[in-house]
């Protein structure tokens, strides 16, 4: 299972519930700083299935990060691999986007978490949300999820907080580019 994005290994405990003691997380951050967090917190809670990355999801080269993988006793692919709320901090998240994907298998299972303006109800939100996402660094108009809408099957949607949040999950099809 890819964590993409991962910071200080929140989804860690929820992603060791569903791979089981068998799985492997492989962790994949930019930033040094939150992969020492993820680290602590895999070391803390006793989790030795856990692979740390630290790469570009932008600039890395899909290739070379599964020998780094396999050479950390990982599979060179996963089955799946999550983005949360991470693809909308990268500059080029389509090529974000085609490098986690070169490193899932054939049918692999993605999901992604990201923000929007919210709709609806909480649309008076908008300037707060906008606000917030500009100080995290993350693109609101980013829609990453579209990749999973537009070239995955068995797309499931969903969205929470008035349309802010959305989450789509899907398994890919071979060949496809945005």
């Amino acid at each position: 299972m890819l964590d993409i994005g991962c910071g200080t290994g929140l989804n860690f405990s929820m992603l060791q519930e569903r791979i089981g003691a068998s799985g492997t997380i492989v962790g994949i951050d930019r930033s040094a700083e939150m992969l020492q967090q993820a680290r602590r917190r895999a070391g803390a809670r006793g989790w030795e299935n856990v692979i740390l990355i630290q790469a570009d999801m932008v600039l890395l080269d899909p290739g070379a990060i599964a020998t780094r993988i396999e050479e950390s006793g990982g599979a060179a692919v996963s089955d799946a691999a999550l983005a949360t709320y991470s693809l909308s901090l990268m500059g080029d998240w389509e090529r974000a986007w085609a490098n986690m994907t070169g490193l899932l298998a054939e049918g692999g299972r993605v999901g992604v978490v990201d923000m929007q303006d919210p709709v609806g109800w909480a649309r008076w939100l908008t300037p707060l949300a906008r606000l917030a996402c500009a100080l995290g660094g993350s693109d609101i108009s980013a829609a990453p999820w579209r990749a999973v809408e537009e070239l995955c099957v068995d797309v499931v949607r969903a969205s929470a907080r008035g349309g802010h949040l959305q989450i789509r999950a899907g398994t890919t099809m071979p060949s496809r580019t945005i």
